[in-house]
């Protein structure tokens, strides 16, 4: 490790966040451009879906997130807040399954990134494999760099690239699906009606559940970067609230505007919106802005990755601070980088990469892999949401800027609706596809003992502790 590389959490952190910043965090972290087309095939009934997720779980997780923020404005994000409830095994179970599904997510985040800047170079480039794995080692290891360089940089990157890369690309989607409908373009959707909102719910369609509850999970990001938060008690409940409008109205009117335009079953789910935007262009008579669009599209998608990929990471760092995992993992450089976190994930992202797209024959390991992230998500919202109900039994004289309108009743349906929602998305998440069907049993058993095995390193880190893992008190930080 380099002279710069050693600990300095002696400095307390800089107060350099504001709401905007911390809105924009959230924002890169949920608003998602890729999960238009999966959407978008549901036609009408999409809009069922965004209303179902949004009950279920998007408007309980931005009020509990809000709350645990403002009460407990500490590093660490959910590590904090399970951490109050349930103690240090429940903190650290909850980080360590958030950073833990990160490292099979990456792939799937890097590959969408080099498909889509290849619609800015030529499209048959996403069919070369090494052009895949070096366009998103370069996205990876890239944006590594930049949260090598602290949160300042982190937030600079950030707030220009969500703006230039997911909000502008949305709304000039929104606005091109506006343009379609005033000139007179023909509508693959029939008339709206209230019966064509309602989804269609069967076991056929059930599976998708689980991606509709997740489709916003990030919304606690912003809770990673407490320490570095001017004034979190202020802000966190509204940067909360503006992120949510800004990412339920892009979402929503950009999934609306592809469903209209391209038939669901001419939809490619891979590159549907760079689909989309060819189809408006065209239409349009200026195929030439394709390119610009690909490329801002490729940025947002940089920047989902970065928030992801920064914020648990920081979380990992300050369990490490607190002695609970070797003295490694507490590296920090002079930004207060946790480097060492952020190298070993790297590594480690990188070669499910490398398997990943020179593997083809691993592609049901991966499937497997990758429900395995839908369960570890959902063991660290089952446990958010759980804080929030007993903290107000447990520690109801704390103070509490915001709260949960409707007090313990309040609390309990908006913690009890995000529990049922993704206590059922844990559920179908263990139902295997179609390729599995004849196997179902060993599929169920090997997404479980997947999810045991990356969520139990924390007790076994909590077990071997040593009392020199533990470093002196950092001023000025409260953990």
């Amino acid at each position: 490790m380099s002279a710069d590389a050693t600990n300095t959490g002696s400095l307390p952190s800089k107060k350099v966040l504001g709401l905007f910043a911390l809105a924009m965090i959230n924002v890169a972290a949920v608003l998602s451009i890729r999960n238009f087309p999966s959407m978008a095939i549901y036609g009408w009934s999409c809009i069922g879906w965004y209303i179902i997720g949004a009950i279920l779980f998007l408007i309980p997780i931005s009020l509990a997130g809000a709350e645990l923020a403002t009460g407990w404005p500490e590093g660490g994000g959910v590590y904090a807040w399970v951490k109050q409830a349930f103690g240090e095994k429940g903190g650290f179970t909850a980080l360590f399954c958030e950073w833990s599904n990160n490292l099979v997510w990456f792939p799937t985040v890097l590959s969408f990134i080099a498909s889509t800047l290849a619609f800015a170079l030529t499209p048959a480039l996403a069919t070369s494999p090494y052009y895949m794995f070096t366009v998103m080692m370069i996205a990876f290891w890239g944006t590594t760099a930049i949260a090598y360089f602290g949160e300042e940089a982190s937030t600079k990157f950030g707030n220009v690239g969500v703006i230039l890369g997911s909000i502008i690309p949305a709304i000039l989607i929104i606005l091109l699906g506006v343009w379609w409908l005033s000139s007179g373009q023909s509508l693959v959707l029939p008339h709206l009606t209230l019966e064509a909102m309602v989804p269609t719910i069967n076991f056929s369609t059930l599976p998708f559940f689980a991606t509709i509850i997740l489709l916003f999970a990030g919304m606690e990001m912003a809770g990673f970067h407490a320490l570095e938060t001017r004034d979190p008690q202020k802000d966190f409940p509204r940067a909360m609230a503006l992120s949510a409008l800004i990412i339920v109205v892009c979402t929503v009117l950009a999934t609306l505007a592809i469903a209209i335009v391209i038939p669901a079953d001419q939809l490619n789910l891979a590159s549907g919106v760079m689909q989309a935007i060819q189809y408006f262009f065209n239409a349009a008579h200026v195929p030439w802005l394709v390119a610009p669009m690909a490329v801002l599209i490729t940025l947002g998608g940089v920047v989902s990755l970065a928030a992801w990929l920064i914020g648990p990471a920081k979380g990992l760092g300050i369990v490490a601070e607190e002695g609970n995992m070797p003295p490694l993992f507490d590296r920090t450089n002079k930004y207060g980088a946790p480097v060492a976190v952020l190298v070993i994930q790297a590594l480690i992202g990188s070669l499910i990469a490398l398997l990943y797209v020179f593997l083809p024959s691993v592609n049901q390991a991966y499937w497997i892999l990758s429900a395995m992230t839908v369960e570890l998500l959902c063991i660290v919202y089952i446990l958010v949401f759980a804080s929030v109900i007993k903290l107000r039994y447990s520690q109801p004289d704390k103070p509490r800027p915001f709260t949960i309108p409707g007090g313990k009743t309040g609390v309990w349906i908006v913690g009890g609706l995000g529990l049922f929602g993704t206590t059922l998305a844990f559920v179908v998440g263990l139902m295997p596809p179609s390729f599995f069907a004849s196997n179902g049993l060993a599929y169920v058993l090997s997404v479980l003992l997947g999810t045991f095995l990356l969520a139990v390193p924390p007790l076994v880190f909590l077990k071997l502790k040593k009392a020199s893992w533990k470093k002196p008190a950092v001023p000025g930080r409260n953990v």
